[in-house]
């Protein structure tokens, strides 16, 4: 080893590294005008830190000293070296074919004989031997500061990069400052991409003991691809460094191919992620989740990243979810994402609201153009992560609160109102602090008190910490389960203490900081079982004296569902308590269910979310005087957690879009006549309903279409085809009684006016009558032929309002209406699920699965329904001489699927109570639906029996969220799945043709409830 040459080789090497992301105080990489060098590292130590720098050698001390200074009042000082190699070092952002200027000052300590000071640059070519480089050298004495300056490149793949200032004194003490490295080339926007068709590893190097060659065996592109074997954990594998490559505020997006390799299951799953260090401390950040990797196939890992904090180390690396499996990787690139400046010349968001209108944040939206978007539309903020339980305090005692500092500091200097989120919750919470030592704590009063006790210095200190800086807090977090007896989730923080937990942290964080608002906050406010449960508790607490100020609604949404008027109605309820109300964590999803995926979200679902957004916020803006808060959970489409949640998918839920530009949803908050217009679908299923004002059965079958509220008016409709014409149906709340108010029906450029009197012109038939609450319904035939398009017009005399509707209609059939009788309060009356048709199934009658979604023939069934308490049984005959379970997918196997929806909502999505229940003909069931139907999976017992020809099904379901009685209408279908061998060759229905009975509801046929009551 060149000693010397190391020394100053590992100085250049921190010189560099540091480039891309400057420390706290220091200037950041920037690109310049083109006549100018590109500055990519400043080295000041202002800071008080060593930006980076540290020891070369064993002995030596390398710290930040005022004694001093070329600059400023700060310099590094190199002390304790015993050989001419050692001194300072540090890793550099040094890219391959790119040439570097380099600038120092050096000066020895008081006493010191003169020497030479000289900074070099190690490195280990792919395939050589380390070499060490001159980059600058001086004479330097300790009468004054002397410029070292030079110039530096590299052609070959290298690893191993340092730069380091070494002296040709073994024992002189030196100070260096203000180290400047400037290029003709930014390397933070040139990207990287690496191959591997040079037969070299170009750069990647194991994580710990994994094995990396490349090879020939398999290739993405090209002949050569890289093999990764001898993994010792899930997370060893191919790391490269990505430092210099990055700069701190900037974003690139990532993409890295991969297949598994010999010996590894197939679906094993491959993610993407960033390792970044700051003075040795280590954080971990994922690019792209853990994808499965289909046997013999590539998979792209493909994802965004923003580099928001100081480094002296970052590298990108490949990791498994589990396991140690081998895999290759190939074809990867890093490429910088020019920023688009955000728009100056449109209204702030803040501006057009009457409340505080935040947003959900971490530290890389506080720099660069995220920041200036942050402070031109928000007034308010809340931390994504940055606060929660994990983040704060990982290990008893031991208070992690940079990112706090950092969100909190930004508040303050911007004077952005700051909400903290969140005290106690049952997720991101370590599982030390349920614990003592190994043990599992219990419920028992020493577990209970030692959990309080945790609990009580947790909110102390966070909320001491920033006490006066902090607003609001969400104190206790989602501790509603309305599937509950109690409508309380069984966290471990509620098994543990029950509700003392709740009491306690509200106790503790009033005591510590009077001013903050205290928050209880909940998702799913807006339905009204949850809603229900959540007032309950609160009331109860409250009148225990507990210090709630206020219910945060955290109203994660999607285009259709649930409509406003639900989110209104949950405003409204909780008014009736006193307290504030913040809207916590809005954010709409572009999906209606859990599966679907865009390759690009379609114009026409932006302009419905912008229209969603505007009926969202005209409630927000009729209930102001309740509401103080409305944030959205996130800044733009950019950083979204609905790009990972349910599942890995596209999404686009927030007003701004990944370029920062505003989208139609923005125009929704702030001007909807600029909204696009709107045309909505519905259907109209045959029907032939009676035309006398009265909602009957037919109508019943169905939810009615909203038409949003505007003033005090809302509406909501439905339509029927039948070959007399199209039978319509609007329900009306108007509370100003005037016999002029009307409803138009416009069909095929025609208008049909019916008043709320049920007066209206010759040549239709109509009807009306008032409703409870100061409304009517009206109700027509009109002759509308084949015409499809349909405009709804409520007319409102006195408030001078009009709400409208606009769409196309599709026919279809009629909905399915099936009988359940009740189950008799007599010995053998209620079915025993065995797989039996016993003498209890004689009073149901039957229907049949007659509608094909895959082929035209093949296994059927014969169904028969009944209902008992909170049970429905169902029992499933079907014809189906052959029978397999040989495919891995339950859906492909022979087998019953039953579909429940209990409140009939008819939404195109699964609710919590929604439920697919699969039934193999062996008995083995599967549970679909919502969260991966976690609310319903415990619902249903079953049986299976084969019998010549085919198999029986038989199921009880329970139904605890609604109450069963007798003309109870249920959301209900049945499908048979038909499997040859391994494949799926045929599945039919009862009622929904669409096929989509597994992610959507509204096209389910429709139990009806009857029997004798006891």
């Amino acid at each position: 080893m060149r000693k010397p040459a190391a020394a100053l080789l590992s100085l250049l090497m921190s010189l560099c590294l540091s480039v891309v992301l400057l420390p706290a105080g220091q200037a950041t990489a920037q690109a310049v005008s083109a006549q100018a060098a590109t500055q990519i590292a400043k080295y000041d130590f202002e800071d008080g830190t060593t930006q980076g720098w540290g020891p070369r050698g064993d002995g030596v001390t390398v710290t930040v000293t005022s004694d001093a200074a070329h600059s400023g009042t700060g310099s590094l000082l190199t002390s304790g070296r015993t050989a001419t190699w050692h001194g300072a070092s540090i890793t550099p952002p040094f890219e391959k074919g790119v040439a570097y200027s380099v600038t120092a000052f050096a000066r020895l300590v008081s006493g010191e004989p003169s020497a030479t000071i000289a900074l070099t640059v190690q490195r280990t070519p792919d395939g050589g031997d380390t070499t060490y480089e001159r980059v600058a050298a001086g004479t330097v004495t300790d009468a004054g500061w002397v410029e070292l300056s030079g110039t530096y490149t590299f052609s070959a793949d290298s690893t191993g990069l340092q730069l380091y200032a070494e002296s040709s004194d073994a024992a002189t003490r030196f100070y260096l400052d203000d180290i400047v490295v400037t290029s003709d080339s930014d390397p933070s926007r040139s990207g990287l991409s690496t191959d591997f068709e040079s037969g070299t590893a170009q750069g990647w190097s194991p994580r710990a003991s994994a094995s990396l060659a490349t090879t020939t065996d398999v290739a993405h592109g090209g002949s050569y691809s890289l093999a990764v074997t001898d993994r010792s954990d899930f997370w060893d594998g191919p790391a490269i460094s990505v430092l210099g490559k990055m700069a701190k505020g900037s974003k690139y997006t990532l993409s890295a191919w991969v297949r598994l390799g010999p010996g590894a299951d197939a679906g094993s799953r491959l993610g993407l992620s960033v390792e970044r260090r700051t003075d040795g401390t280590p954080s971990y950040e994922r690019v792209a989740a853990p994808a499965a990797v289909p046997a013999g196939e590539w998979v792209e890992l493909r994802g965004s990243y923003t580099l928001a904090h100081d480094v002296d180390f970052l590298s990108v690396y490949v990791e498994s979810e589990t396991g140690t499996f081998p895999f290759y990787l190939d074809d990867f690139t890093l490429s910088y994402v020019e920023p688009r400046p955000i728009e100056t010349d449109i209204p702030s968001l803040k501006d057009a609201v009457p409340f505080t209108m935040g947003a959900a944040v971490e530290r890389p939206q506080t720099i660069g153009e995220h920041s200036r978007l942050l402070l031109k539309h928000y007034s308010g903020i809340t931390p994504g992560n940055a606060l929660k339980w994990d983040a704060t305090e990982p290990s008893e005692g031991e208070f992690t609160l940079a990112e706090g500092d950092h969100l909190v500091d930004y508040a303050v200097e911007h004077g952005l109102k700051f909400r903290g989120h969140t005290l106690a919750w049952h997720s991101q919470t370590p599982d030390w602090v349920f614990k003592d030592g190994d043990r599992d704590l219990t419920a028992s009063p020493a577990d209970k008190a030692l959990l309080l006790r945790r609990l009580e210095n947790h909110v102390k200190t966070l909320v001491g910490r920033y006490k006066g800086k902090i607003a609001a807090w969400d104190v206790v977090n989602e501790v509603i389960d309305e599937n509950q007896p109690d409508g309380l989730r069984r966290s471990k923080w509620y098994e543990i203490t029950g509700l003392d937990f709740i009491r306690t942290a509200f106790r503790v964080a009033r005591e510590t900081d009077p001013a903050a608002e205290l928050f209880i906050n909940d998702y799913n406010t807006e339905f009204p079982r949850k809603r229900q449960a959540l007032y309950d508790l609160v009331k109860k607490l409250r009148r225990e004296g507990v210090p709630i100020d206020g219910v945060g609604h955290q109203l994660h949404l999607n285009i259709e569902h649930p409509p406003a008027s639900s989110v209104e109605d949950t405003i409204e309820k909780f008014a009736g308590l006193g307290l504030d109300q913040h809207i916590t964590e809005l954010d709409v999803s572009v999906y209606t269910d859990f599966v679907s995926s865009y390759d690009e979200v379609p114009d026409e679902v932006i302009a419905e979310q912008g229209h969603r957004y505007k009926e969202l916020f005209d409630v927000f803006r009729r209930h102001r005087e309740q509401i103080g808060s409305v944030t959205l959970w996130g800044l733009a489409d950019d950083a979204t957690w609905l790009s990972t949640f349910p599942i890995t998918r596209l999404n686009a839920p927030l007003p701004f879009d990944v370029e920062l530009q505003a989208k139609p949803a923005y125009w929704g908050i702030v001007d909807p006549a600029k909204l696009p217009p709107l045309v909505r679908e519905l259907d109209a299923p045959a029907g032939t309903p009676r035309v006398d004002g009265r909602r009957d059965l037919e109508w019943d079958l169905l939810p009615d279409a909203p038409i949003a509220r505007v003033g005090g008016v809302s509406a909501g409709f439905q339509a029927r085809s039948a070959k007399a014409g199209l039978y319509v149906m609007a329900e009306v709340r108007d509370a100003t009684h005037d016999r002029d108010d009307r409803v138009t029906f416009t069909v095929g450029g025609t208008a049909y006016t019916v008043k709320r009197n049920g007066a209206h012109e010759r040549g239709f038939t109509a009807a009306a009558l008032p409703i409870g609450g100061g409304g009517y319904r009206v109700e027509a035939l009109l002759p509308s032929g084949t015409a499809t398009g349909l405009e709804v017009t409520v007319r409102d005399v006195k408030g001078g309002t009009d709400i409208s509707w606009t769409g196309q209609l599709t026919f279809t059939p009629a909905v399915k209406v099936a009988t359940a009788p009740r189950v008799l309060p007599l010995p053998g009356a209620t079915p025993v699920v065995d797989g039996k048709m016993d003498l209890a199934w004689a009073p149901a009658p039957e229907i049949t699965t007659r509608t094909w979604i895959q082929g035209t023939s093949g296994a059927t069934a014969r169904v028969r329904a009944m209902w008992g308490k909170d049970t429905l049984y169902v029992l499933a005959r079907v014809t189906d001489p052959t029978l397999s379970e040989e495919s891995p997918d339950p859906w492909a196997q022979d087998s019953v699927e039953i579909f429940v929806d209990p409140e009939n909502g008819k939404t195109k999505g699964y609710g919590d109570e929604d439920g697919q229940y699969r039934v193999s003909f062996s008995g083995r069931v599967t549970v679909g639906g919502t969260f991966d139907a976690a609310g319903v999976k415990d619902n249903v017992t079953a049986a299976a029996r084969t019998v010549p020809g085919g198999y029986v099904v038989e199921a009880a379901i329970k139904l605890p969220t609604v109450k069963l009685g007798v003309g109870g209408l249920l959301g209900f279908d049945v499908q048979v799945n038909d499997a040859t061998g391994a494949a799926r060759t045929s599945a039919v229905t009862w009622n929904d043709a669409t096929g989509r009975s597994y992610l959507d509801t509204s096209h389910w046929g429709v139990l009806r409830l009857s029997g004798v009551l006891p």
